[in-house]
Parts: structure tokens; C-alpha cells; sequence
């Protein structure tokens, strides 16, 4: 039997497909210029992105399963070579058709398959994409007895611009002054854990420095994200995601 589909019957169909696709994707919405970005925590340093039909992994890491259900991506970020930022394992089995911006460093240690996949961007470098502008900032240690964790110029973290609103992905970092220097930040992914990163004092006086206008603490795992929400000045809001 063949079963024959009119033009309302295919975009009904394609309507349902994204909404349950938008469905699968929980946690808050940003609003933007063109459609609400959606932020979608996975664990510690990992989350997804969705915004104007296009969908950006950070750091996937965990395993596929992690990702079953969720939109595949358009665009992969990692930020360090670490294995809670980088694994060859869950990039194999998500990458699908996307495109992976990473630091040099990271793409040197990429799966041999996914080199060809792969954008090196510096610290410094701005890539466009899908309407989408990814902006390479530093992320590195400062601390005497941190500065073994994270060179800088090694990692990035990243300033993402979608429909307006500016995103900043701190990456492993602590409170430096590139961070403090940053401006017109709409959200902030910021992290501390001791010792690779910075205290929750750090982060939230780094925060307070450049004030976005909401601030997503992440990659904190083992330390008192009360103590940082209680740090952060009034008038920027703190949201705590399902990161663990």
C-alpha cells in the first residue's frame, strides 16, 4: 500500500518534529532577536545550545548516552585537552554532521576521523556560522601553584553571539583579567573548583567585574555554589542548573 503525503501533511509532520525536539531540551530560555536560546545542562563542564534551529554542544563529554534524545549538533566547542572538556569516545558518537572549533591543542588530539572535521581557533580568532559568531578568549591559571593545570594560549574559552546576545564559556580558568575586562555579557558560563581552577570568592568577584546580566555557574563540582550566589552583586542574576 502506498502511502501518499499532501504539502500540509509534511510540514505538519516537520512542525511536530521540532517541537518535540524543543521538548527534549530542558533548563531555561534566553531571549534574543530572533528566537529564545535554550540552554540545556548535561553534567559539570558539558551543556547544549539551541537557538534558531541550529544546536551547539559544548564540551561532550560522558558517553553517547549522555546525548540520546537531544538534537544532534550543528556545531561542537571544546575548550581544553582535558578529558571532562575533550573525549575522542562521545565526539565519535555525536558529531554527526557537525562542525568542531577548538584551540590547536585540542585538534592535535582529535580521532584521526574528526581532524578533517575540525576549525583550529586561537585565542583571538572569531569563526562565523549559522548566523552564529564564536569569538576565541583565554582561559589559563594565574595562581603559583595552579599554573601547571592550564597554559595560557593553550585553551579557549569562547564568547558566542546569537540574535544579539553575547554568551561567555570561561573554560578552565581563573579570574583573569581578560575575563574581568570582558563587556556587554548577556550570559556567563563561569567556573571554580580547587585546584584546578578558582575559589567561589574568585569567580564571583570576576563576575562582578564584568557583570552579565546572568551568570551560570558551572564546572564546580565539590564546591559551595550557595557561598558563590551569595557572592554575586544584586542585579545580576545567578542560575543554577541541573549540572550534577
Amino acid at each position: 500500500m502506498k502511502i501518499k503525503f499532501s504539502l500540509f501533511s509534511l510540514l505538519a509532520i516537520l512542525t511536530f518534529s521540532s517541537a518535540v525536539n524543543a521538548q527534549l531540551l530542558t533548563g531555561s530560555t534566553v531571549p534574543t532577536s530572533q528566537s529564545d536560546l535554550v540552554i540545556h545542562p548535561v553534567s559539570h563542564a558539558s551543556f547544549v545550545m539551541s537557538w534558531n534551529g541550529k544546536t551547539v554542544y559544548v564540551d561532550p563529554v560522558g558517553g553517547v548516552g549522555a546525548y540520546d534524545g537531544l538534537p544532534r549538533p550543528d556545531m561542537i566547542l571544546i575548550t581544553d585537552i582535558h578529558a571532562d572538556h575533550l573525549d575522542g569516545n562521545t565526539l565519535q558518537g555525536v558529531v554527526s554532521n557537525a562542525e568542531i572549533l577548538a584551540p590547536g591543542a585540542v585538534v592535535s588530539q582529535l580521532p584521526a576521523g574528526l581532524v578533517e572535521r575540525a576549525v583550529s581557533l586561537a585565542n583571538g580568532s572569531i569563526a562565523e556560522r549559522f548566523g552564529i559568531t564564536v569569538k576565541a578568549v583565554p582561559m589559563y591559571n594565574l595562581t603559583e601553584d595552579r599554573l601547571q593545570f592550564h597554559d595560557k594560549g593553550r585553551g579557549n574559552g569562547y564568547v558566542v553571539t546569537m540574535g544579539g546576545v553575547n554568551v561567555y564559556i570561561s573554560g578552565d580558568t581563573e579570574d583573569i583579567p581578560e575575563m574581568r575586562a570582558l563587556e556587554d555579557i548577556d550570559v556567563a558560563f563561569v567556573c571554580f573548583n580547587l585546584p584546578y581552577t578558582m575559589t567561589e570568592g574568585q569567580a564571583a568577584a570576576a563576575v562582578n567585574a564584568f557583570r552579565p546580566a546572568i551568570v551560570y555557574p558551572y564546572h564546580y563540582r565539590g564546591s559551595d555554589v550557595a557561598l558563590f550566589t551569595e557572592l554575586v552583586d544584586d542585579g545580576i542574576e545567578v542560575r543554577v542548573g541541573d549540572w550534577y
